[in-house]
Parts: structure tokens; sequence; C-alpha cells
């Protein structure tokens, strides 16, 4: 799932923000995660970063911000890399969350 395939680009019509006419990007709004009792807990490895992570559970590198979310004690949001020896909950049932973030970005 390409996230970014569907964020609408807008054109500025205010002039106290910036030049009229300037391109910029809608803001994407992400859902909360609640904990389950389908989770998978894991222990990061040395080496370990958020999109090797969600390759490994869900085949698809681009939805390393499920894991990002659903930890947010665990992940730096500068950085893919985990620090070794965090406890990372895995959520199972992604098409609800991948739903739920459709639902928040409609355009």
């Amino acid at each position: 799932m390409n996230r970014y395939q569907n964020i609408k680009v807008l054109r500025n019509e205010n002039p106290f923000v910036g030049n009229i006419g300037d391109r910029y990007y809608k803001t994407n709004f992400y859902p909360e995660i609640e904990p389950s009792e389908t989770d998978i807990y894991i222990e990061s490895e040395w080496g370990d970063r958020l999109d090797s992570l969600a390759f490994q559970f869900y085949s698809d590198v681009s939805l390393y911000w499920i894991i990002a979310i659903r930890n947010p004690d665990k992940v730096n949001f500068g950085s893919l890399y985990l620090s070794p020896g965090s406890q990372l909950a895995i959520p199972r049932d992604i098409s609800t969350i991948i739903d739920s973030y459709n639902k928040l970005n409609e355009l």
C-alpha cells in the first residue's frame, strides 16, 4: 500500500503564508491503534528496522508506520532503526487499520 499515492496536492491561495499558487500537500492523519489480543510481541535485535519488520510480518515495507504508531514509546519518529531489546507489539489485523487510515484521509 503506497499511502502517498492519494495525497491531494493543493495550491496556496493565502498571500500571508507564502506565494500565491505555491504547491503544498494536504496533511495525512493516522488512526490510533489500540492493543489487541491478536498482537504479536517481539524483542528487537541489533539492526532491526521498522521497514524490515513490516516486510517480515506484512510483506510490505511501506506499512512500517503501523508498527511505529502502535509503539510510540519505543520508536524514534526520525528514524527507521530500533533500539535493541525493545519489546514491540506487531498488530495482526492490518486491514482494519488501513481502512481507518483511508477513512481519515478521504479526498
